[in-house]
């Protein structure tokens, strides 16, 4: 008496069909894939106008290390440093007041109240920052200076802030994090070197205003007018093109060099590369959900 064969069903869960093996496929099983399904395809110069975001924060970085070789070589003083300290806080919050929608004057009180406590904390300490790498050598402060710096612009999130920006749903990552807590450590290896403790004082407050709420001032500009953020990138790049030329035609080359990488050639290098990639999905890829997860 002849037995029918069973036919093949393709089920997740049910154990093994009798007459399959277990990595069974009948002829319909390669039907269903579909190839670079999720593949996007780049403009030339919307990555490039992208890639503003990467030089402008590099540009912001260089004139901090700007100030500090200044301030090592003493041809920036206290006051100079303390008026200019002054004067990010007042332009840092008028950006902030043009451009966040979600601002109250509660939540910028609250950004003033932490402001005055950590610059108090700051300057109560800034005795023990003065003597705090006294039994080490400068060569390796210096080198380990770089090395910060060099890990904080490796591991800055260029897309957002550093910390989290009014009406913004996402914490900054731990990436993130450990990129800020880079050039916190950088900036105390800086100003333990200063001779006096108002100067390092002054410097610790600058760099920590600039490491902290530039990349806020920049995220909230961007989102607020795409143009003004270029026009600042491209005035921000010329002030630091210019600042540098003056001190080392060498490190000129070097930054220059730098940013026709990241606007030209990175963009150009992405957009060719796009042309290889190959992406293949199928019945066999897992479930994803349809929704974000919020709570």
């Amino acid at each position: 008496m002849e037995t029918t064969q069973r036919r093949w069903r393709k089920v997740a869960y049910g154990g093994m069909q009798p007459g399959f093996d277990d990595n069974h496929t009948d002829d319909t099983f390669l039907q269903e894939m579909v190839m670079n399904a999720n593949v996007v395809k780049r403009d030339m110069l919307k990555v490039m106008l992208d890639s503003v975001s990467i030089s402008q924060y590099l540009c912001i970085v260089a004139l901090v290390v700007l100030v500090w070789a200044h301030t090592l070589n003493s041809t920036i003083t206290e006051n100079f440093l303390i008026i200019l300290d002054i004067t990010l806080v007042g332009s840092g919050f008028f950006i902030l007041l043009l451009t966040a929608k979600m601002l109250s004057f509660k939540l910028l009180l609250n950004y003033a109240v932490k402001i005055s406590f950590f610059t108090t904390g700051l300057y109560v300490l800034s005795p023990i920052y003065h003597t705090l790498t006294r039994s080490i050598s400068s060569d390796s402060i210096w080198a380990l200076t770089t090395s910060l710096v060099i890990l904080h612009l490796f591991l800055h999130n260029y897309s957002g802030s550093t910390i989290k920006a009014p009406g913004a749903l996402e914490n900054p990552n731990l990436t993130s994090n450990i990129s800020l807590n880079a050039s916190i450590v950088a900036s105390l290896l800086i100003a333990s070197r200063l001779p006096s403790r108002l100067l390092v004082f002054a410097i610790i407050l600058f760099s920590l205003q600039v490491f902290l709420f530039a990349p806020l001032i920049t995220y909230c500009l961007k989102k607020y007018s795409f143009r003004l953020h270029l026009l600042f990138s491209f005035v921000l790049m010329a002030i630091t093109l210019t600042c540098v030329y003056r001190l080392h035609k060498l490190l000129f080359v070097v930054l220059l060099g730098l940013l026709v990488f990241v606007n030209l050639v990175c963009p150009y290098w992405l957009i060719r590369i796009q042309e290889y990639k190959f992406e293949i999905n199928g019945p066999w890829d897992e479930a994803k959900l349809c929704f974000n997860i919020t709570d």
